[in-house]
């Protein structure tokens, strides 16, 4: 890969547009639940913040159909100040003549947040004209939104033809962590998969049953693997349309795809569960977790990994009842030296409740982006800032990213 980073372009004393993502869930209050995301972009805020540039926020929240109040980030821009310890101007417009002259009166080193970018149309649309607009404000342009780069949006795509690129801290980070995982892993490396449809992971798996040691099959689309075996699954979840699919992947894997050999079921979620083997599934219930005998398995296979990729939970982590699958699994991951990457909101979700995300090598910000990525896609966002490198630089970078022998 070859695209500049901050340190690759003099940021002193210039107007920096950046593009976050502060999509962060809100309380019934208003109030940021989660300040994750935020913190993720606290580095690269921090070090332009000592370069005295200008620092020009740009993100989304949430999705609105038109400008609503609910959407507005006033709440963020509170959140923000706080970590920073200093001012957020927020500003009530992203683009426009109002938010020209308030950027025109900012001083060297200070922090301003546009409103939420998806109140325009345009910038969906990856609209030249909304890009122009908001290239106006600045000197020089920075995605450290991982997790929007998997969209050709207007912040994230068109806005790079317009202003010298570069990757924010956060973004590089999960590049070359992403990067390195698939093309030079540790090994043994050990791939669990989990999550409702096996149609949402298709190319994930395919991509990855090429590269790692093993691939551990979690969540409900167990069962689709499971009922393409010819094997009963009662009431659970099940994409008929994927099984041969799913046979297809089972012959291709070379046993390298490893599926629950019990697991945890129940009438309907809202009733107590029991365990069965995986041979044995009743037709009047359904699967919601994967079984005892099933973590011990995934345990000890874990254990000797190296490397470790995680996306998605292995059962309906949300209802307690059937989180204990994905709670063990984490637990046991922490534990171990591997290098430990977890991807995915619901997945980040069941660490955090269990205050183990420290001991993670990496927490993925990015959901559909982190899955494209390990898919073997390139994302637009990536994309955009590689074709942003003057030619005569991209020899230099192609070589940094060159791993010495």
């Amino acid at each position: 890969m070859a695209f500049r980073t901050l340190k690759d372009i003099d940021m002193s004393h210039k107007r920096v547009l950046v593009r976050v993502d502060f999509n962060v869930p809100l309380d019934a209050k208003g109030r940021v639940a989660d300040d994750t995301r935020i913190r993720a972009a606290l580095p690269t805020i921090n070090y332009l913040r000592s370069k005295k540039s200008i620092v020009i926020l740009m993100t989304h929240l949430g999705r609105p159909e038109k400008v609503e109040d609910r959407f507005r980030l006033d709440a963020v821009a509170v959140r923000l100040s706080r970590l920073l310890k200093a001012r957020v101007h927020k500003f009530d417009d992203v683009v426009g003549s109002d938010v020209e002259d308030a950027v025109g009166e900012l001083s060297w080193g200070e922090v301003c947040l546009l409103e939420n970018l998806r109140f325009y149309p345009e910038e969906e649309r990856d609209d030249e004209c909304f890009a122009s607009e908001l290239a106006s404000l600045a000197d020089i342009y920075v995605n450290d939104a991982f997790s929007v780069s998997h969209r050709a949006h207007a912040s994230v795509h068109a806005i790079t033809k317009l202003l010298p690129s570069v990757a924010g801290f956060q973004m590089q980070h999960e590049i070359e962590t992403f990067d390195r995982v698939l093309h030079r892993p540790k090994r043994p490396f050990i791939a669990i998969m989990g999550g409702a449809k096996v149609s949402d992971k298709i190319e994930v798996l395919e991509n990855l049953l090429a590269k790692v040691d093993a691939l551990l099959i979690g969540g409900a689309m167990m069962f689709t693997f499971l009922k393409a075996t010819g094997l009963e699954v009662g009431k659970s979840k099940v994409e008929p349309d994927k099984y041969a699919l799913a046979r297809r992947l089972l012959k291709k894997s070379h046993r390298k795809l490893i599926l629950p050999i019990d697991c945890v079921v129940a009438s309907s979620p809202n009733t107590r569960g029991s365990v069965v083997d995986a041979t044995a599934i009743p037709k009047n219930v359904m699967g919601l977790d994967i079984g005892p005998k099933t973590v011990e398995v995934y345990r000890q296979i874990l254990a000797e990994a190296n490397t470790i990729v995680w996306n998605g939970p292995v059962g309906m982590f949300e209802l307690a009842r059937f989180a204990k699958g994905t709670n063990e699994l984490a637990k046991a991951i922490a534990k171990l030296k591997a290098v430990k990457i977890v991807g995915g909101g619901d997945t980040i979700d069941a660490i955090n409740k269990l205050d183990l995300a420290s001991r993670f090598t990496h927490v993925s910000t990015g959901g559909g982006a982190s899955l494209d990525f390990l898919a073997g896609k390139t994302l637009p966002g990536i994309r955009a800032l590689e074709e942003n490198v003057p030619r005569i630089k991209k020899a230099q970078l192609i070589r940094r990213f060159i791993p010495h022998p």
